[in-house]
């Protein structure tokens, strides 16, 4: 386990919250003259945790090496703590890495790969004793100091890999896929620990991950990145709740949804006509507009009053989930009907007739004119 008592080798001074404290600018990023990225700006406060959350391809690590100075930019400002970095090397940033891998040196002991950062910034070997052993007992691998890397379990690893970047006191700590190698139960324990620890110390870190859990669960803010941009940028509850586009509605989280036509503006409501009948939503669009319906499935339920939307469907599928049930109707290629029930005795089996029923004020709209992804 991390040690949140211990001794800090790496804690910067607490600041008053900073919404310019890395502030990343118009970056621009081309491969064999294909554009990856463009115009993209990126910003964070002081001692916030963000990740950087979205499908392999998306963007996500070339932004991060691009801040770490593991590759340059085409165009564009990387502004850390008021001072632009973006030509300098990355020895100049102040800005550790945790690699996937963890990039250990499997010849080096434990301490002198803790040490490394320090020896390179021209620290004697006595000098750097002291925010070893610190550094070590930080994450608990104090007793470990002499052993092989080698030797050491994957979160054992792991964890020399936290107090190797913490040691050098860095401005901005960047996690690429730190616990991928983890299995499940050991993920979600160091999730929970790490993020602890950096918060405790006000450390700023960038998570890099492609799980939509892991970034809900260290995260004061994620941006959701899609084909090089950022699609929304916002805390785990604001995401989850009101997804700014359908990309995001489908990444974070699980949700119904129905492709139709606004029929008509009703008020502060739109009535959308789909396959499964007429639906009402809050917006505001003109007839015709074709769109997209979603809501999330654990709103839903088997039964309502005249005032909710309604489906009726035929369950395809019945899954049990631990302490949850998930009932799934599918009435077409593109659309999906999601229902999330609390316990697993419900009495529902594949090829029942039901209705799902929702709150109109809990559909999310999506306008698919501009030519939104549906």
């Amino acid at each position: 386990m991390l040690d949140r008592h211990a001794p800090d080798p790496g804690a910067a001074p607490m600041a008053a919250p900073d919404a310019q404290y890395l502030d990343v600018v118009a970056i621009r990023k081309a491969f064999k003259g294909v554009t990856v990225m463009d115009g993209l700006d990126f910003r964070m406060a002081r001692g916030e945790l963000v990740s950087l959350l979205g499908p392999s391809g998306c963007g996500k690590t070339t932004l991060l090496r691009i801040i770490a100075g593991l590759m340059q930019a085409d165009d564009g400002s990387v502004i850390l703590a008021g001072r632009n970095i973006a030509s300098l090397p990355p020895h100049k940033r102040n800005i550790s890495v945790v690699f996937q891998n963890y990039a250990l040196f499997p010849h080096l002991s434990v301490a002198e790969n803790v040490a490394f950062g320090l020896r390179a910034r021209g620290m004697s070997k006595a000098d750097a004793v002291k925010p070893v052993h610190e550094a070590l007992a930080l994450v608990r691998m104090q007793d470990f100091a002499e052993r092989s890397i080698t030797a050491l379990s994957g979160g054992q690893q792991q964890r020399i890999a936290v107090a190797r970047a913490l040691v050098v006191r860095p401005h901005l700590l960047l996690l690429d896929e730190p616990f991928s190698a983890l299995d499940r139960k050991l993920r979600e324990t160091m999730q929970v620990e790490l993020k602890s620890l950096l918060r405790e110390r006000g450390i700023t870190g960038i998570f890099v991950t492609h799980d939509q859990d892991e970034a809900m669960g260290v995260s004061d803010r994620i941006a959701v990145m899609n084909a090089g941009r950022i699609e929304q940028f916002a805390d785990p509850s604001t995401l989850y709740a009101t997804p700014a586009t359908p990309f995001v509605m489908d990444f974070v989280g699980l949700s119904t949804r129905l492709s139709g036509r606004v029929a008509a503006q009703e008020g502060a409501l739109v009535a959308v006509d789909t396959d499964l009948g007429r639906l009402r939503a809050p917006g505001t669009l003109a007839p015709g507009t074709p769109v997209l319906i979603g809501v999330r499935p654990e709103l839903i339920r088997l039964d309502g009053g005249a005032d909710m939307n309604r489906v009726d469907l035929v369950l395809e599928d019945v899954a049990i989930l631990g302490s949850k049930t998930m009932l799934q109707g599918r009435p077409g290629a593109e659309d999906r009907l999601l229902c999330e029930l609390a316990g697993i005795r419900n009495g529902k089996s594949r090829g029942d007739a039901v209705s799902f029923h929702w709150a109109v004020e809990d559909t999310l709209l999506y306008d698919l004119s501009a030519g939104a992804t549906p």
